[in-house]
């Protein structure tokens, strides 16, 4: 039996409007289904247009023309963007953006506080998510003070707590050392094989990387 389609874009276009009145094309036509437990990495040069599609995801970003569908609804329908949000989170290239809380587990706690989880489920779900990421040990510590491999295991954390659909990480090596990138990559194998995000989908420029989410 065929998955059903958790996105479907349809001759999608999004066009960036320039301060000096000229537009930017950063999307033109693109058309594509990702079923429902999939895990896609999405391949392409530095401005490619790889993080505006992602944007579009979860309605951050609205097509200037064609149609983004979410578990079949449409990113244009305000009235959906709280239901869309709730089946798709997001992780950013630098995790310094995503981080807001003065502890370690306060912000991994944010997003599920934001949908109304009861605190004591909250509270399983952080110690939950810290261990997939494996860091369980830094619970308590300052954001501030982590290595930049480790605030973006935190804010993976972050996401895999809302217990989302669907996880879309846009290039979140892309800032990051060799061992940072051998970090936040583990992380998200083993987010992919656990029991919560049922899809998961990587933008990225490096090839290599590719190749290690592939094999997932």
């Amino acid at each position: 039996m065929e998955a059903q389609s958790f996105f479907s874009l349809d001759h999608v276009t999004h066009i960036y409007q320039g301060t000096d009145n000229e537009d930017h094309e950063a999307l033109r036509d693109v058309s594509l289904e990702i079923s429902d437990g999939a895990f896609v990495a999405v391949l392409g040069a530095n401005g490619s247009g790889k993080s505006t599609l992602a944007r579009h995801l979860n309605a951050l970003l609205l097509p200037s023309s064609g149609t983004c569908l979410v578990d079949g609804m449409d990113t244009r329908d305000e009235s959906q963007w709280w239901k869309i949000r709730e089946k798709v989170s997001m992780v950013f290239q630098n995790p310094d953006n995503q981080l807001i809380a003065a502890v370690v587990e306060d912000d991994v706690a944010f997003g599920p506080e934001n949908l109304g989880v009861p605190p004591c489920e909250i509270r399983a779900r952080v110690e939950d998510s810290l261990a997939l990421v494996g860091m369980s040990n830094h619970a308590t510590d300052a954001p501030h003070l982590l290595s930049g491999g480790q605030k973006q295991r935190i804010a993976i954390a972050g996401a895999i707590a809302m217990q989302t659909q669907c996880i879309v990480l846009d290039e979140p090596t892309a800032m990051l050392d060799p061992r940072g990138r051998a970090e936040v990559l583990s992380a998200v194998k083993n987010c992919t094989k656990s029991r919560g995000q049922r899809s998961s989908i990587s933008r990225t420029s490096w090839r290599r990387q590719l190749l290690r989410i592939a094999s997932f």
